[in-house]
């Protein structure tokens, strides 16, 4: 199966993440870089998910999923065990047509979690399209080492840029070269 690599603006997106334990965890510590329009059900949490819960102000009910609790939500996180209920979950996200990810069952997912890195506004993803997370894994924590540290700075730098320079030939090409020369001087010291 193949992905298309998206970047997905989280504003006005409402997230539920059915499970609470490890996995949830892991989930929902990743999605709060992005967004904290979050909500959890679960019957059990685990002390790390409710710390994060708590911490973070989301909402959550301790309770097991009951048919429609994803009816308003965008983005749907299925992080259980149980393969049925995954797929019964699935289904049901159809006619809503919000996006579903079932953990670990990517016959239940509309998108999957690559691994990633966000430093301020530089966000890498990498993915094995569920091939090998252990290998998108490592290959993240490689590229994480190539950054320079003033990645956020000069982004910042390009955007305040971008916003006050007219539109046009001139100025792609000023970016263009202003970015190449980032790249090659950071790559070589």
């Amino acid at each position: 199966m193949s992905y298309f690599p998206a970047l997905v603006k989280m504003d006005k997106k409402r997230i539920l993440i059915v499970g609470g334990g490890n996995i949830a965890y892991e989930k929902l510590n990743h999605l709060l870089d992005f967004t904290s329009d979050i909500k959890v059900i679960a019957s059990e949490f685990s002390d790390d998910i409710m710390q994060l819960i708590e911490e973070r102000g989301l909402a959550f009910e301790k309770r097991a999923y009951k048919r429609g609790d994803i009816a308003n939500y965008d983005i749907i996180i299925i992080a259980i065990d149980n393969i049925a209920l995954q797929a019964e979950i699935y289904e049901e996200s159809k006619s809503y047509k919000c996006l579903c990810n079932a953990v670990d069952s990517v016959d239940y997912c509309d998108f999957i979690f690559p691994s990633y890195i966000k430093r301020d506004d530089l966000i890498i993803a990498v993915s094995t399209s569920g091939a090998s997370p252990a290998v998108a894994k490592h290959l993240r924590r490689f590229l994480q080492k190539l950054i320079p540290s003033t990645m956020g700075d000069f982004l910042r730098e390009m955007r305040n840029l971008r916003k006050t320079l007219p539109k046009g030939k001139e100025r792609m090409k000023m970016l263009d070269e202003k970015a190449k020369e980032y790249i090659e001087r950071e790559l070589q010291s």
